[in-house]
């Protein structure tokens, strides 16, 4: 969630210390730019925290987590902070596979 607040916070520096350049040429295509694009995934990761927190809708956004992170994992190839993404890949699929949990949805 804290990774969310800030990029809220300081989108900038998420921006021009995260986001690869050819990502950016990607969201032009699409009439996006690059600090929509920070604060639409801070929203999203403070969802995902909050849902993982409240135990409501988890399935559902660590099926989202999962995906984006896949995604990530994929796009931006094998560095030090890719090593905890694919941490991070693994709590979300065990969520999402974790037999008996009763959930709210």
């Amino acid at each position: 969630m804290w990774f969310g607040v800030d990029k809220l916070i300081h989108p900038s520096y998420w921006l021009n210390a995260w986001v690869p350049q050819w990502f950016l040429g990607v969201l032009a295509k699409f009439g996006t730019d690059g600090t929509q694009f920070v604060y639409t995934n801070g929203i999203f990761e403070i969802l995902v925290g909050v849902s993982l927190l409240s135990g409501i809708l988890v399935k559902f956004f660590s099926f989202l987590a999962a995906v984006f992170l896949l995604s990530v994992i994929l796009s931006v190839g094998l560095n030090e902070v890719i090593v905890r993404d694919i941490g991070l890949l693994g709590g979300f699929l065990a969520l999402l596979f974790l037999p008996g949990r009763n959930s709210r949805f």
